[in-house]
């Protein structure tokens, strides 16, 4: 079979990028730039443009005008049209709705249209990418040569979470890895139980619990693929599981960043709480950086809970395999080391060899935290003020032990931070609450002046958020009306009533035990 479609259309999206790319380079759309406050994307616009301008424009050429045989090289060059398709979206709704978006909100007042409008409601790129992937799907329909291309979108998202390995120090993964074992481990166990005692309760056949438990309790449609085969679930119950679990995790990708907003939560803060209650992995990515667009923080959080979620899959898997031999009597014998070796989820793996190898310092400086490195070398203009070095003065009596009050002491005197060792102690007066609230935020000034983020360390992150949009965008395209109507009855019901106390639940432990460090 021949998967190339001769078709213009990826040679007309290269001519587009290639002329957009000019257009910029050759400072053509200062006007439009300037209005739209795009300054901060020229760089990656302009290379972005002539670098998958140039692929789209030669490989277009050659589907056109090239006799296509079956084959690895015809399939694999097939996709780059839907690629192209789905990243060409992804660059004009960054570049030109969303900022459109921001700038039209924000004309309704500082209130209304910046805080509610924009801010609240989330119409950033992430969203409105996600949005316009479901409308083309379900108003358009995905073109015939786009689709093989469409399916990568996937790819995306995982690639992006191995890759995020890169980034996370031990200290971090210190810090977030037991509290994510913690609520994960209680909610994930608790959303399964509760699922199969509902189903128990409601008569519904152990098959079509035990795939929705583990959709709803683990990782939404990869838990429901994985469970399916070990309870012997019919194909309509896979259905009704992946309906629910799409209808609710479409509900919570889009909530989840408002209420969030309202609540004004923290990075770390949102990022648990999607990380622990939004059921699929690529629904998490999508409402943590819908939450956060410009940044990945909260995206490092949300995927180290939702890694650890993954993580216990076989656990649920090798349950699921114990409760249903236990409960049908015609069930076959279930080999456990097997089961639990077959559904290990291969990506995380990837991940792991990343932050194993990123804990050598081979993708960062030495002595990097977040991403960051300490250097104190900074000019005049960012050394703290004479009203900050006074407001400091008025609290130093507050600062009792020794160590931090001679920190404390130097940071006053010199009006910087003078060492690694000084920045760890008072990031730790900081998190123990002592100074008000001026004075916190003044040492978090001080701090964020002498930790950079290293240049490659940013077109990394600029990478990475790529990886993402391109997989969001390409998840709205696979976002159907159909999928979702198929959730129905008791599953629906079920899946809301767990999905809905794991989401609440989740949130009032995030809100009264998780806090944010800087």
């Amino acid at each position: 079979m021949v998967y190339t479609k001769k078709h213009p259309a990826l040679l007309i999206m290269g001519i587009l990028m290639l002329s957009l790319g000019a257009l910029i380079h050759f400072s053509l759309m200062d006007g439009v730039i300037s209005h739209l406050h795009l300054q901060k994307y020229l760089g990656e616009m302009s290379s972005l443009s002539y670098i998958f301008g140039g692929i789209a424009f030669i490989v277009g050429l050659w589907q056109l005008v090239w006799t296509h045989k079956e084959g690895n090289m015809d399939y694999y060059l097939s996709t780059v049209a839907g690629g192209i398709f789905i990243l060409f979206i992804a660059m004009i709704i960054r570049w030109f709705v969303a900022p459109s978006v921001a700038v039209w909100s924000k004309s309704f007042g500082p209130v209304m249209g910046a805080k509610y409008l924009h801010e609240v409601l989330g119409l950033n790129y992430i969203v409105l990418g996600i949005l316009t992937g479901i409308i083309v799907v379900n108003f358009f329909k995905v073109p015939t040569w786009a689709e093989n291309g469409v399916r990568l979108s996937r790819l995306g998202l995982k690639t992006g979470v191995v890759l995020l390995g890169t980034l996370y120090s031990l200290a971090e993964l210190q810090q977030l890895g037991g509290l994510s074992i913690l609520m994960v481990g209680f909610f994930v166990l608790g959303s399964v139980g509760l699922v199969l005692w509902m189903g128990a309760r409601h008569n519904i056949p152990n098959s079509m619990g035990g795939v929705l438990s583990a959709g709803m309790g683990v990782c939404g449609v990869s838990a429901t693929v994985a469970a399916a085969p070990v309870v012997q679930a019919k194909s309509v119950e896979v259905a009704y599981t992946i309906g629910t679990i799409l209808l609710w995790g479409v509900a919570c990708m889009f909530l989840f960043p408002i209420i969030g907003n309202l609540l004004e939560l923290g990075h770390i803060q949102f990022g648990a709480w999607a990380g622990t209650g939004i059921l699929n992995s690529a629904q998490v990515a999508g409402a943590a950086l819908a939450y956060q667009p410009d940044g990945i923080e909260t995206l490092k959080v949300a995927e180290i809970f939702n890694i650890t979620r993954v993580l216990i899959l076989p656990i649920i898997v090798v349950w699921l395999a114990v409760w249903y031999v236990k409960r049908e009597e015609n069930a076959p014998d279930i080999n456990i080391a097997r089961v639990a070796f077959e559904k290990f989820p291969v990506f995380v793996i990837g991940f792991l060899l990343m932050f194993t190898l990123s804990s050598t310092g081979i993708f960062s400086p030495a002595n990097h935290y977040k991403g960051k490195y300490f250097d104190n070398n900074i000019p005049a203009e960012k050394l703290l003020t004479e009203e900050q070095v006074l407001s400091l003065k008025n609290e130093q009596t507050k600062v009792q032990r020794e160590v931090r009050q001679a920190a404390f002491t130097r940071l006053i005197e010199n009006k910087k931070v003078m060492s690694i060792e000084d920045d760890d102690t008072l990031r730790g007066l900081v998190n123990a609450k002592i100074l008000s609230k001026k004075g916190n935020k003044i040492l978090k000034t001080a701090h964020k002046t002498v930790r950079h983020t290293a240049n490659k360390i940013k077109k990394f992150r600029q990478f990475i958020t790529w990886l993402f949009a391109f997989g969001l965008v390409g998840l709205g395209m696979q976002i159907t009306f159909s999928s979702i109507k198929q959730a129905g009855g008791y599953p629906l019901a079920i899946g809301g009533v767990v999905g809905t106390l794991k989401a609440v639940l989740s949130l009032i432990i995030v809100v009264l035990f998780v806090h944010e460090t800087i």
